[in-house]
């Protein structure tokens, strides 16, 4: 197991620690339902060093980007993020992952922890143009301060204009006396708030000038398994959960980021499924019996029969009640109809609902 630069500052705090994607990671300090809050009313550091970072670099970075990615890199201006994902050959999903434009031969590729070397390998494996590719990801630490209080605890830290930052843009600025901080605004939480991404060698710094300028704002350390529930309250897939290898990007609901403009790995299969029709969808859905949709809980119609599966799902801190996402045929896949979760042999009815659980 790896473990972040950060790790004895978890364990100090008291933080629980699991192991997650190959790394020892703290899933909570205090408790779930407590940090979530903290997050959603205030403000929170989640440590996410685990995710990996890819340079990529030359004159050809750009037909990288378009090849072995669904959407169009080609939109973007320099400080501009995309989210996209990476198309398998047979019709499943790669990763998902975030694409940071600095300039027209530079880009920084963001993944989840537990694909680094599948991804890598993978772009890799379709760089034939000879792109300059460079694997940051243990060179790099990354917090996440979010919640509504993030932009008036960081403003003390920095001389760039937080407020002025549009959702999905990144600067490159100096933080806390550090310099060459990437600052971005992507919030994986919904609850606003940005990713800091430093040198390793600077993580201690950064975290400790973070809690000092958080502390007329009770700022909390926030753990993964806030984490989850915030982003399940929002609709965000997980790669692992709700999308994987198998699954097909258009079922998942991610026909927006996939671009048909441009020719892409399995675009012509993702295009003819987008024309005969998907089969099945990933909706959301929320409890109107009492009871806790988990992960692999089968979705059944009124009769018992099976419908899918539960890819995600929690008891919701904000609205109390069960949500969760899985996946429909699409005739069972409109809101408000009535879909039932099975748990120990007993159906508890859920309807389906528009996405996001939790607006604003």
């Amino acid at each position: 197991m790896k473990t972040v630069p950060l790790h004895q500052v978890h364990v100090q705090l008291g933080a629980k620690i699991v192991p997650f994607a190959g790394f020892e990671m703290p899933v909570r300090y205090s408790s779930d339902m407590e940090e979530h809050h903290t997050v959603r009313n205030n403000v929170g550091v989640f440590d996410v060093s685990h995710m990996g970072e890819f340079s990529v670099k030359g004159p050809k970075a750009l037909d990288l980007i378009q090849k072995v990615s669904a959407n169009d890199a080609s939109v973007l201006f320099d400080g501009k993020i995309q989210y996209s994902y990476l198309p398998n050959a047979d019709g499943g999903v790669v990763d998902d992952l975030l694409v940071y434009r600095y300039n027209a031969e530079e880009y920084l590729l963001v993944v989840n922890a537990s694909n680094i070397e599948k991804d890598w390998n993978w772009i890799q494996s379709h760089n034939t143009e000879g792109v300059e590719m460079k694997n940051l990801s243990d060179d790099l630490c990354l917090l996440a301060v979010q919640g509504p209080k993030a932009t008036a605890t960081l403003q003390k830290l920095t001389a760039v204009d937080l407020a002025a930052m549009e959702y999905y843009t990144f600067q490159v600025g100096t933080m806390a006396g550090i310099d060459n901080v990437i600052i971005s605004a992507t919030g994986y939480t919904g609850a606003g708030g940005f990713e800091i991404y430093i040198q390793k060698e600077d993580a201690h710094k950064m975290w400790d000038a973070i809690f000092e300028a958080g502390k007329e704002f009770n700022i909390q350390p926030v753990g993964l398994g806030a984490r989850d529930t915030l982003r399940l309250e929002k609709g965000f897939c997980l790669y692992g959960n709700d999308i994987d290898d198998k699954t097909s990007p258009l079922e998942a609901g991610l026909g927006w980021v996939t671009k048909f403009t441009k020719d892409f790995i399995n675009s012509p299969d993702l295009k003819s499924q987008k024309e005969a029709g998907l089969k099945n969808k990933l909706v959301g859905f929320e409890m109107i019996d009492r009871g806790i949709p988990r992960g692999h809980y089968e979705l059944c119609d009124a009769e018992g029969h099976k419908l899918g599966d539960v890819t995600s799902g929690t008891q919701s801190p904000t609205l109390q009640k069960g949500i969760g996402l899985g996946y429909v045929p699409t005739a069972y896949s409109k809101p408000e109809t009535e879909i039932f979760v099975k748990v120990r042999d007993r159906l508890l009815k859920a309807k389906v609902v528009k996405l996001p659980f939790v607006k604003g």
